[in-house]
């Protein structure tokens, strides 16, 4: 190890300022599958500097929790956020700390979210609220090899709780819910024959084209819940078929995403395609990630808000929120960072909104909690995977 790796794990393990912290974890290389590095010096720093907490680790995923040692409290409020991030630009973004922002690969999508949560786990101890801290990998490459799938598949009781953010970058504002995201493939079959005689077979391309006409017009309407509106949009995203330019093709495949609103499950969004597509011979979901209720009115929530007062605005997209809602736990995506620069060659997160959104966070766990409330999932979650 060089001097200047040393002195950059030296900044993760000891840094309190949430700016330096930030830009100590952009300069650790984290791409999906490559967790190993970030992920122990998270676990040192918990083991270090929140000896209060009972930190597991499974794999590259940290996870640190409250409870030993002292009587159970009434709420456990579980923070959550990804260690990896998308590889790097060509030319590679370096991590930049000036007087007002970090930037670099990672900054944003969201080195910034697990600065805050590293700082809020050392002061966990004085919360009113039970507490959990999750720091797991490879969320950036797909929802089944995401770590917080196996988290919930082989640990449940230690990402339970009664209401959980994920630090996703969201500027400063509460992102209420998720869309659900549906992928499915659509298969029409056909015969081969010679094109000079394509009376003699049946084109599977030709099948399809009524389909990718209609599905091409179709406009799901958004849907208002809790006084937010959850576009939806429906898209075609993939097509493949064809043998060579003498064949009549005998497959035709259309891949179809759906990004639908909370109201609507699962297999209900399956539904909606397949009607408006009745004719495939073979419907395959690829994908079926659920949706997220928003919840605004959960006591804990309703209250921080009331107490801090952040915009509020439906969420766009896909976060572990309808993971952890699809398990009955309710969820809310919360954390530093203009998600517009996610994923591009421009990450850059501001010192001060990443102040602000640790004081806002800090008040969560910290204000003197609501009453709690009988707990059981509601009605409206139902598990998917």
């Amino acid at each position: 190890m060089n001097r200047s790796t040393r002195e950059r794990d030296q900044r993760v393990l000891h840094a309190t300022d949430p700016a330096e912290l930030t830009a100590a974890l952009v300069a650790v290389p984290s791409v999906s599958g490559s967790e190993e590095r970030i992920a122990d010096l998270v676990e040192q720093r918990l083991r270090r500097r929140a000896p209060a907490l009972e930190v597991h680790r499974i794999g590259n995923n940290v996870v640190a929790r409250s409870g030993p040692g002292r009587a159970p409290r009434p709420w456990r409020i579980v923070l959550a956020g990804h260690l990896d991030t998308v590889p790097a630009a060509d030319p590679p973004q370096p991590a930049r700390l000036t007087a007002e922002h970090v930037t670099g690969l990672g900054a944003v999508d969201m080195k910034g979210g697990l600065a805050l949560m590293l700082l809020l786990a050392e002061s966990a101890a004085d919360s009113p609220c039970d507490t959990s801290f999750v720091f797991y990998d490879q969320e950036e490459v797909g929802s089944h090899r995401s770590g917080m799938h196996r988290l919930f598949a082989e640990h449940r009781d230690l990402v339970d709780g009664d209401l959980a953010v994920l630090l996703e970058p969201t500027g400063g504002a509460v992102e209420a819910g998720c869309q659900g995201n549906l992928v499915v493939e659509l298969d029409y079959l056909g015969a081969r024959a010679h094109t000079a005689r394509p009376w003699r077979g049946v084109n599977a391309i030709h099948r399809a084209a009524p389909a990718l006409s209609r599905l091409a017009a179709a406009a799901p309407a958004p849907v208002e819940l809790d006084g937010l509106s959850y576009r939806q949009s429906l898209s075609v995203v993939g097509f493949d078929a064809g043998v060579q330019g003498n064949v009549v093709p005998d497959r035709a495949s259309i891949r179809v995403n759906y990004r639908h609103a909370p109201t609507i499950d699962s297999e209900t969004a399956v539904g909606i395609v397949t009607a408006l597509v009745p004719e495939p011979d073979r419907v395959s979901v690829r994908l079926a990630s659920p949706s997220a209720r928003p919840e605004l009115g959960h006591p804990l929530l309703a209250a921080w808000r009331e107490r801090t007062a952040p915009e509020v605005r439906p969420k766009l997209g896909w976060t572990d929120v309808g993971r952890f809602a699809a398990h009955g736990i309710p969820a809310l995506n919360f954390g530093p960072g203009d998600p517009e620069l996610a994923h591009t060659p421009d990450e850059s997160v501001d010192r001060a909104e990443l102040v602000r959104c640790h004081r806002a966070l800090h008040d969560l766990l910290h204000a003197r909690p609501p009453a709690p409330v009988t707990k059981g999932a509601p009605a409206h979650y139902a598990a998917v995977h």
